[in-house]
């Protein structure tokens, strides 16, 4: 027995097949090759087309299957997990409306800050436990402001993975933990935010039906099973935003564990049983997946959006003519410090735990006497480890203290210089697993169609494939101080 797992990346669409069996990755295969581009009409925005994301998806299914590493009839579930945060609207003829505002879009900041004020700041944090911010409904209440003609044609708000389900079976659904990230959902009250939509003005028909993540959100229609080589009716059982499907993955399931990603973005992920909350809302707190209104399974999530989009930044500066291995290779020949050079990675929109803030990428202390291209690509690694410690001693304050963090090796966890930074700087050791976004899709795909009796069966075939010490805390603490004083200057000035 097959499933099959799609990740809605920023980047591209990853699709991995699993054999239920025996939790072996068949295939894994990506959609385009090269990174997909972010619109971006003004400073500060972030679009992408939903239409393309569908298209995407389609390819790097039929791309998987052209390898005949399996038959297509033996899949028997499809999961999904998608970049957070992201508002598609769609008409009902389930047509797309306009591009999709994503995550790292910055401009319903202002908006966000409005309703904060105006709902009351300990009402949003102790019934949404964030404050509304940057996140899907503000998004939406901008269109309202802005685009009045579109705004008055949606039938349906869906985040990514609701419309990638609603292409493959017709179905319009959501959930929880999705409306949670958002920020739609009362966490108190256990439905829909009554003061996020009076706030907003919003219309409750505009939210579609609720399941649980691991449900069954709708059935492969005959026309999609006919082009893509599937059965009729395969449950499409789990659907997921990246993070809580990456801390899935990594089995990352009750209170105490925690989970990190480095790809385009850097997310820290721990879960809590209690409805915990930043009191200025710079780390965030979601239902998880295996959230219910009987037991408490909250995400909390640190997001840095200047990570790997940085690493493909530098990569292009020095004309794109090194592979990612290579440019982790030329970085290891450089001393830790990179001698002096310092990089702030913060140019990818206004970043929630600097207060959602936009202070930019900055490159300090060049000499360019003794500053390579080598320098920089191992200054940007640090500088992405030293924003994770940034945003973990947020955590820390908040009651979150892991001693041991679980990352796919994956991303920039494939770099030694990456890596050795993170558990120094943060002075936490790091195990590293395979796997990926598609392959926790999968894994969620055979829990939602009770393939599995439960998570434990699921992760039965779980292995380690290494554990990172911290062995130099002392010079990255001092490393880091010196670099967290240049934020502070950015931040003040």
């Amino acid at each position: 027995m097959l499933l099959l797992g799609i990740d809605v990346g920023t980047s591209s669409i990853k699709v991995s097949v699993l054999d239920a069996s025996n939790g072996e990755c068949i295939v894994s295969t990506q959609y385009p090759e090269t990174e997909t581009g972010i619109i971006a009409h003004q400073s500060g925005w972030a679009e992408q087309s939903p239409d393309d994301w569908w298209q995407h998806v389609q390819q790097a299914i039929l791309k998987a299957n052209a390898t005949k590493l399996y038959n297509t009839k033996d899949i028997k579930a499809i999961g999904i997990a998608y970049q957070m945060h992201g508002l598609v609207l769609v008409n009902k003829q389930q047509q797309v409306l306009r591009n999709s505002i994503i995550w790292c879009d910055s401009r319903a900041v202002e908006i966000g800050d409005k309703a904060f004020h105006t709902i009351g700041e300990e009402r949003c944090l102790s019934h949404l436990l964030n404050s509304p911010g940057n996140f899907t409904a503000s998004k939406l209440k901008w269109v309202k402001d802005n685009e009045p003609s579109i705004y008055n044609q949606i039938d349906k708000v869906l985040l990514p993975g609701d419309f990638i389900a609603m292409k493959l079976t017709g179905n319009a659904t959501t959930s929880i933990s999705a409306l949670s990230e958002g920020i739609f959902w009362d966490f108190k009250e256990n439905q829909l935010s009554a003061d996020v939509m009076n706030e907003y003005g919003f219309d409750s028909s505009f939210i579609p039906a609720v399941s649980d993540v691991f449900a069954v959100h709708g059935n492969v229609t005959k026309e999609v099973a006919a082009a893509l080589s599937l059965t009729e009716n395969i449950p499409v059982a789990y659907k997921a935003g990246d993070q809580p499907n990456n801390a899935l993955s990594l089995n990352v399931l009750q209170p105490g564990e925690v989970a990190a990603t480095a790809g385009t973005s850097g997310v820290i992920y721990g879960v809590s049983e209690s409805l915990s909350y930043d009191p200025q809302s710079r780390v965030n707190s979601f239902a998880h997946v295996n959230h219910t209104a009987l037991q408490n399974r909250i995400g909390v999530l640190l997001c840095i959006n200047g990570t790997g989009i940085l690493n493909r930044w530098v990569k292009n500066l020095a004309g794109d003519t090194l592979s990612y291995q290579q440019i982790n290779d030329v970085a290891s020949q450089i001393n830790p410090g990179s001698d002096g050079l310092m990089v702030l990675p913060f140019g990818n929109g206004a970043e929630r735990m600097l207060n959602n803030k936009t202070i930019g990428a900055h490159i300090q202390q060049i000499d360019l006497n003794k500053h390579s291209n080598a320098h920089i690509f191992r200054a940007s690694q640090e500088g992405i480890a030293f924003a994770f410690r940034y945003g973990l001693d947020i955590m820390r304050s908040n009651q979150l203290q892991p001693s041991v963090i679980r990352a796919g090796k994956a991303n920039m966890f494939l770099s030694k210089v990456f890596t050795e930074a993170f558990v120094n700087a943060t002075g936490v050791s790091v195990e590293l697993y395979n796997g990926d976004g598609s392959v926790g899709a999968a894994i969620g795909a055979g829990i939602g169609a009770k393939v599995y009796s439960d998570p434990k069966q699921a992760f039965q075939n779980f292995k380690l494939i290494e554990t990172i010490h911290p062995t130099n805390t002392t010079l990255y603490d001092e490393m880091y101080q010196q670099w967290k004083q240049l934020l502070n200057k950015q931040l003040h000035s």
